[in-house]
């Protein structure tokens, strides 16, 4: 619905829009209100709607801008008040109450890291070897001598070996060298005995038949 009333033309009788001087038909001035579409109270109806919306909008602008807070202003820096953390640790700083002395921050004491110890490397087994060859069971003379070495698994870990006979008076065991890694064993009498190198919990055992 237009706004503003709709006039008719007193000559050809066609309606154009009431703002118009003459019609933009026939160019018929327009005397007085012409010949109005809507009507008398139509066009006072549209009238006072028009005007009532401007009102509107005058007071809601003005009640914007009346209610929309001020921008805060900025607070100058001040140039004559130092800061305390450019201050050296024996200045002191003047306040109301007094003066009062800038204590320095502690320092962090670091712990020294302790070094990290590496496992002690124990024996895990122990090889009985002759000629190089791993021997578990070995047939020898009377009187006749068997060098003998252990193997240590893994090397290096300092461990002695102990050599020992089941029964010595059919043969009998001597550790060669310091650590026990070479043995000899020498044929005392006929029959059967056990061989045993040990380091800590680790025992390797090897028969000896003695004929």
């Amino acid at each position: 619905m237009s706004i503003v009333a709709e006039i008719k033309c007193a000559r050809c009788d066609r309606k154009y829009s009431g703002v118009r001087s003459r019609c933009p038909f026939c160019g018929e001035r327009l005397i007085g209100r012409g010949k109005q579409s809507g009507g008398i109270d139509g066009y006072r109806f549209k009238m006072l709607i028009s005007v009532m919306i401007m009102f509107v909008f005058v007071v809601g602008a003005g009640v914007l801008l009346f209610t929309t807070p001020a921008p805060a202003l900025a607070t100058p820096p001040q140039e004559n008040t130092p800061h305390i953390s450019n201050l050296p640790n024996d200045l002191t700083v003047n306040s109301l109450e007094g003066t009062n002395p800038v204590k320095p921050s502690p320092e962090p004491v670091i712990e020294p890291e302790e070094p990290e110890q590496e496992p002690v490397p124990t024996v895990r087994n122990l090889i009985i070897t002759y000629n190089g060859r791993e021997n578990k069971d070995f047939t020898a003379r009377i009187n006749e001598k068997v060098d003998l070495k252990v193997t240590v698994v893994p090397e290096g870990v300092g461990e002695v070996v102990i050599w020992e006979s089941s029964n010595e008076s059919v043969f009998q065991v001597v550790s060669l060298d310091t650590d026990g890694t070479s043995a000899r064993v020498t044929g005392l009498g006929r029959g059967t005995a056990t061989l045993t190198a040990s380091a800590g919990e680790i025992v390797a055992e090897c028969i000896v038949r003695v004929r």
